[in-house]
């Protein structure tokens, strides 16, 4: 593709994004590129790093084109990047030449708008608070309630790339036999911090296709996601319930840390989501784990009330720490989802509790960086539910060196630990 059919597709791809604004923007960049096949690798990349670029910096390259007048549609997005980029407007207008597999050519009314943005930088001293961080005005004060003074350095840290995590499969490899695997494909790797299973490689490498993956020897994870599959503290004889297994990511991760020897009950309330953990649990070796559909009505939990060692919710929430992976999921958030998302946090995790045994475990996790799905619901059930109490996060910590941060639980962010947003408590059931 030239280098103006790429910036076209961005457009393409940008609107079809935004024409369906309830579904994450790379199921749309799948669907997208499964259908235009004649799409390469290389102009893949190129054309998603260009629509991501847009979609972190929307709110900012909205503000511009509204200052110019400018409507605030993809091309004129994609257009404004560029000038804000560095670009010309001769430039781009050469670019935007209407030609064969080029996007539409500018209009003069479109060049007017834009010409007072050449010379600029994305960021301008006149925008609102909430633009220049790009984020949704209603949530800027729960965030600034999390961080403080170090707001801007946080949401800074949520424009950057996320880096490509991978869990060595401990059941069929070492992480040194893995790296050198990786490194046979052309994939070079290099151990995570935090996690002893983790490797992170730099840039977007197609792991899936390779030999490694495809053998089961590592799963795409967050070093983040690790760490909290870590704190759950799955030992070889538990029984442990995934209580939000979806697909399996953390499912997989217990089952190794337990060497495949206990049980481990992975429970949903979507089928085809667990359906979708058969294939991954076959690929990596596990045969411990077994699945459950939760249905309204179900008796199953009530019958296996205070049997399980640990107890696993990895609670739906706002995703505001896959930011960074997720940048349309900020302009798809709204007040009522989180509204809608707290009663259900606590609903789910009141429920879930009555799986934990005397002396066992319930570890609370989100990828949310709100209190109010987080610290508060900790509090919250703490305070209906005596017979639990919290496990410091140093206390609980099982991993070599020392915990992530100071406090009672696991709070991790992209700037602090460079791995998605997370937060997690450890509860034991004491009597």
């Amino acid at each position: 593709m030239t280098p103006a059919a790429r910036l076209a597709a961005a457009v393409e791809l940008l609107a079809a994004v935004e024409a369906a604004p309830r579904k994450p923007a790379d199921a749309v960049a799948n669907g997208f590129f499964r259908d235009r096949r004649f799409i390469g690798s290389g102009d893949r990349r190129a054309v998603s790093e260009r629509t991501w670029r847009v979609l972190r910096t929307r709110r900012r390259l909205a503000w511009w084109l509204e200052r110019g007048g400018a409507p605030v549609v993809p091309r004129l997005l994609v257009a404004a990047s560029l000038l804000l980029e560095g670009w010309t407007l001769d430039g781009v207008a050469q670019s935007y030449s209407g030609g064969r597999f080029a996007p539409e050519k500018l209009l003069a009314s479109e060049a007017g708008a834009l010409r007072g943005l050449e010379g600029h930088t994305l960021d301008h001293p006149d925008m609102p608070e909430a633009v220049r961080l790009d984020v949704p005005d209603w949530i800027l004060p729960h965030l600034r309630a999390r961080f403080g003074e170090a707001l801007a350095a946080e949401m800074a840290a949520m424009q950057t790339e996320a880096p490509l995590d991978l869990r060595v499969n401990l059941l069929k490899a070492t992480r040194e036999q893995v790296q050198a695997a990786l490194a046979a494909e052309g994939i070079e790797s290099v151990p995570t911090p935090m996690s002893p299973w983790g490797l992170r490689v730099a840039g977007r490498r197609p792991v899936s296709s390779g030999a490694a993956f495809q053998a089961g020897l590592v799963e795409i994870q967050d070093e983040g996601s690790q760490l909290v599959a870590a704190l759950v503290g799955a030992a070889p004889e538990m029984r442990v319930a995934d209580w939000c297994a979806g697909a399996g990511g953390k499912t997989l991760a217990l089952a190794m840390t337990m060497a495949n020897r206990g049980h481990i009950a992975a429970c949903d309330v979507s089928a085809p989501r667990l359906e979708g953990a058969v294939r991954r649990l076959r690929r990596a070796g596990v045969f411990n784990v077994e699945r459950h559909l939760v249905e309204a009505g179900d008796k199953w939990a009530k019958r296996r009330g205070g049997s399980f060692d640990r107890v696993l919710v990895d609670a739906p929430c706002t995703g505001i720490g896959t930011w960074r992976r997720n940048p349309d999921a900020r302009l798809r958030l709204r007040p009522e989802d989180l509204a809608e998302l707290v009663p259900k946090q606590a609903m789910i995790l009141a429920h879930a509790s009555r799986l934990v045994r005397v002396g066992g475990r319930l570890v609370y996790a989100t990828c949310s960086l709100l209190a109010d799905e987080n610290e508060a619901q900790v509090e919250a059930f703490l305070a209906a539910h005596a017979d639990f109490a919290p496990v410091p996060l140093a206390w609980a910590w099982n991993l070599p060196g020392p915990p992530p941060g100071p406090g009672p639980y696991l709070l991790l962010s992209p700037r602090t630990h460079n791995t998605d947003g997370f937060f997690a408590a450890v509860l034991e059931r004491r009597g």
